[in-house]
This record gives structure tokens, sequence and C-alpha cells, in this order.
């Protein structure tokens, strides 16, 4: 026989024992279970019995009917995986259930859960349906799996097993603490020696729990949309609007405190052209000169290159005061006289994105 052959001949045999093997069962001797219970020490007339210590009997007093040997079930205990933000599991407990606390003041926690309930069994292709009118109970249609067995036109239905279950909301009174809980509730299961309805204690568990942390992460995914979104939505946010200062003399407003405003400037400064020559911090006044920035072919190539203020090369004045909690930004030309609305709209689309910081970190 070809050494090659031969060879792959022990490989397809050491594969075939692999998949073969039962992940359920423990392996290795079960001399223990041939065991017969030993009978109790018998001490002889005349002799004194010796001392016992009740610290290391065992009782009897057990299930006799459970799984020996073989047919012991070792697969470790099924968890329920608190991954989403803000949900916790109660200790010692074994059912399959989550609590989700409120994170995400703008949304009915509630809702938000059975959504992600609904979005799960969509993407499952399973139906939900509600059961009852206050939609705090739902059960899925049926999940179906199929074992095949064989390769390629070979192949053939060795199992099915058919699974629905019910899922139940438990809400705390303030609204702010839900609890889901997942059960099953019908089972059938279809091979070689016939049709079943029933499943295994510890099946049972771990489908549930399955079922139930798939929801889990399914909520947990729809938290992170919901962040994505609302980092979007603050960084398209608009920061500076044009307005008026105190003196009624139109001026940037940031929704930015002055204090903050003030010790920032400097970056937008050194971003845009000017020159810091003098300045007065208690009336918040920056001197500058002005001095068109050029962009270099190489900074236009890297993306480094900022859009250019577009008023004259000149002394101007950034005077800056505090208005109801927001800054006001007033720019003045080196004789003082205030820049005038006109200006202020043909460079706000650069000044906005500037006293805003978006590019500065």
């Amino acid at each position: 026989m070809n050494r090659r052959i031969f060879y792959f001949s022990l490989l397809s045999l050491a594969v075939t024992g692999c998949g073969s093997i039962n992940n359920k069962s423990a392996m290795g001797g079960f001399e223990y279970a041939k065991e017969k219970e030993a009978k109790n020490l018998s001490i002889p007339e005349g002799l004194n019995k010796p001392k016992e210590n009740a610290k290391f009997f065992i009782s009897d007093d057990i299930n006799h009917q459970g799984p020996i040997g073989q047919n012991v079930d070792v697969r470790a205990p099924s968890l329920v995986l608190p991954v989403a933000s803000a949900s916790r599991v109660v200790q010692g407990t074994t059912t399959s259930k989550i609590w989700f606390d409120q994170i995400i003041e703008e949304i009915d926690l509630k809702d938000f859960l059975i959504e992600a309930l609904r979005e799960q069994l969509v993407s499952d292709g399973v139906e939900l349906n509600p059961i009852g009118q206050n939609d705090m109970a739902f059960e899925s249609d049926w999940y179906h799996k199929e074992k095949i067995s064989g390769y390629w036109l070979l192949e053939s239905v060795e199992s099915t097993e058919s699974i629905r279950y019910s899922y139940s909301f438990e809400a705390k009174p303030h609204g702010r603490s839900v609890a889901l809980s997942v059960k099953l509730i019908d089972y059938m299961r279809t091979d070689e020696k016939g049709a079943s309805k029933t499943i295994d204690l510890i099946d049972k568990q771990r489908a549930e729990m399955a079922m139930l942390n798939e929801i889990v992460a399914q909520v947990d995914f729809k938290y992170r949309l919901k962040q994505r979104e609302n980092r979007l939505m603050r960084a398209n946010q608009k920061f500076v609007t044009l307005g008026e200062n105190a003196e009624a003399e139109p001026a940037y407003i940031a929704e930015i405190e002055l204090e903050m405003l003030w010790s920032n400037m400097p970056l937008f400064f050194a971003d845009y052209g000017f020159e810091i020559t003098d300045l007065n911090e208690s009336k918040k006044i920056y001197f500058v000169d002005f001095v068109k920035p050029d962009n270099s072919l190489w900074a236009v190539i890297w993306g480094d290159d900022l859009p250019v203020i577009d008023v004259d090369e000149a002394q101007y004045q950034f005077v800056l005061a505090d208005i109801e909690g927001k800054t006001s930004v007033t720019i003045y030309d080196g004789e003082g006289n205030v820049l005038p609305v006109e200006t202020l709209e043909r460079i706000f689309p650069v000044m906005e994105a500037g006293l805003s910081f978006r590019d500065a970190f």
C-alpha cells in the first residue's frame, strides 16, 4: 500500500473518532459505578468499637435514579452574560432572567428592550407574537434546526429540533429598571428513534440562557448605535452662532464658558494665521496681527491645510465677554471699528469650525 494513502487513512480514522466523541458525557474508567456499598464494620465480641468521626460520613439519602458513569452530563453550567451596559443578574438564581437599568434618558427603557427583542427574532427569521394587551409577555414562533449527515449528494437529515420560547418583562414601579425572562415552552425532536417532546433539564436551561444572551447582545448593539448617533449629533452641533454682544454689536456667540474659551484662543490664532502681539486679561482682549497662511503643496497633499479666513491682512482685536453662560467674541479692526455683520457672515463657516475647536483635538 502506498505510504501516503496509509497516512491519509489513519488521519480519516482519527477525525472520525473525534467526531463521534460525546462532549456531554464523562470520559475514562467507570469502575466506581460497579462498586457495591460496603457493609458496616463488624466488631467481634469482647473488642471495643473504634472511634467514629461523623465528619467523613457519606449519606445514603441521595437520588439513586440519577445518571451514573458515562451517563453523567459533565458540561459546565450555562450563565446569563450581562454584557450590555447597566445590565445585571440576581445572584443565586438559575432562572434565565436579567435586569436592565436606565442609562439613556430620552428613551423608554421597556420599549427599547422590546424593540431589541423584535430585531433579534427578525434576524433569526422568527416571528414574535404579543400575549395580552399590556406588552409585557410575548411568544416566538418555532425555531427549527436540522442536523445533516453525509457529504454533497449523499447528505441526509439525521435529526430535527424545534423550539418555542416565551418572553416576559417585569418593570419596577419607577420604570427605570426592567427585567426580561426567557422560558422554553414547546419542544419537539425527531430522529431515527422517533419523535419526542421531552428535553433534558440541562439542555432546556442551556437553550433558555443562550436565547437570553442573544437578546442581551442585541441590546448592547443598539446601545452602541445610540451612542454613535449621539456622538455624531454632538460633532455636527453648531457651538458657534451669529448674534450680538452686550452692546448690541455684531459678534459670534460660542456655547463655551468665558475662561475656557479665553485659554483656548491661542490654539485658534496659531492655526489660522493670527499672531498675538498683546493681550489684556482683565478685559479679555487679544491684540493680533493677521497674515493669511500659505498652504504649501505638501500640506494640501497630506490634508494638513486649513481654510483661510477671508479678511484683510491687518491688526485686529478679539474681545471676549460673558453673556448668560456663553461667550461673545467681538472682532474690531486696528482702529477700533467693529467688523460688520456682512463680514462675519462671509467668514462664518471658517470661524465656526475654528471657535468650536473641532480640528484641534
